[in-house]
């Protein structure tokens, strides 16, 4: 039924008034051309802190950003009072595009993913030799992430003057992973810190490692103006260490440019998440193989082209059985 007649104009139109004396919302969103850079150092409930040029400013997540959330080494668009001064807070109107990503699931029937850390090139994955013993398993899990994110991976071994690496190393030899081992006397004396800084100058480089093996303790080494609280105690019953670092945290390493991200000890690394023909990308030279295989092939099926192209001469056949074991890390637990 029509309301009004066919000649109508605004003064026949009812309107509602508008209680709150504001403007109307519209959909229509200003584009922050005039806002400044910063990179995210932390997170802390919902709360961020980024670095501004050379001012450390706290600021929230805009509205108009919805459910995307920032993490740690995210490059973000920030408004407003960037003076960095007490009681302040900015706002981050924008989420530049990541070059890389950490993530993992708590575990892997867990479809809901977690980011760790945006835009670091290296992930430090840091084990002790003894005490506590080392978890081949988890180091597997961590390989595969860095690999599915774009990371470039390093092995840092410590405390060597309770067991020698020499059966670890063994283990990743055919994947040509740099490394660094250190003993807590290193670590004392600062020779340890030096020689882990020359494999992270210029980079950012996230460092994981399940509670005890000496990760936040070399992260003080490495930036002693910042030190965090370190653990040193391990579990006598279940031989794993105690957490200590709650959050991610990044901080510029002392003496050579580049970063480093300390992480929450982990006790789990899922990786629902994982596609392995990512995982392959970091094999070039069986790259090619993967050719004749069928479609959504896993690698390790009867099927497989890689057998093939091994066979022929192609590629080492232990390059193969070290894929084969990282993407068979997806249907074990980390404590096998």
């Amino acid at each position: 039924m029509r309301r009004y007649g066919k000649h109508t104009d605004e003064d026949d139109i009812r309107s509602r008034p508008n209680r709150k004396g504001n403007r109307p919302r519209t959909h229509i969103r200003p584009k922050h051309e005039d806002a400044s850079e910063g990179l995210v150092l932390t997170v802390d409930r919902g709360r961020l802190t980024c670095l501004v040029e050379d001012r450390t400013v706290f600021a929230m997540k805009a509205r108009e950003l919805g459910r995307k959330a920032a993490v740690v080494g995210d490059r973000v668009a920030i408004v407003g009072d960037l003076s960095g001064q007490k009681d302040t807070l900015a706002r981050i109107v924008r989420i530049e595009k990541r070059t890389s990503v950490l993530r993992r699931t708590a575990d892997d029937d867990d479809p809901y993913e977690r980011v760790v850390v945006a835009n670091a090139d290296q992930l430090a994955v840091v084990t002790a030799l003894a005490d506590p013993e080392p978890r081949p398993r988890l180091i597997d899990r961590c390989l595969v992430a860095a690999y599915d994110g774009g990371l470039t991976p390093l092995l840092v071994l410590t405390k060597s003057d309770l067991a020698p690496p020499d059966k670890l190393l063994e283990l990743y030899g055919d994947l040509d992973i740099p490394y660094v081992v250190t003993s807590r006397e290193e670590l004392e004396n600062g020779k340890a810190a030096d020689r882990v800084r020359e494999q992270l100058a210029g980079r950012i480089t996230a460092f994981v490692g399940h509670s005890g093996v000496g990760k936040t303790t070399l992260v003080n080494a490495l930036v002693p103006e910042e030190r965090r609280r370190s653990t040193g105690l391990v579990n006598a019953v279940t031989g794993r260490g105690r957490h200590t670092t709650t959050s991610a945290l990044a901080l510029p390493l002392a003496g050579v440019e580049g970063w480093v991200v300390d992480t929450p000890g982990v006790r789990s690394f899922g990786l629902h998440h994982v596609d392995p023909s990512r995982v392959i990308l970091a094999f070039p030279d069986l790259g090619p193989g993967t050719e004749g295989c069928p479609r959504a092939c896993s690698h390790d099926e009867p099927d497989c082209a890689l057998d093939a192209w091994v066979a022929e001469g192609h590629a080492d056949p232990a390059r193969l059985y070290s894929l084969r074991r990282l993407l068979a890390t997806r249907q074990h637990t980390e404590g096998d």
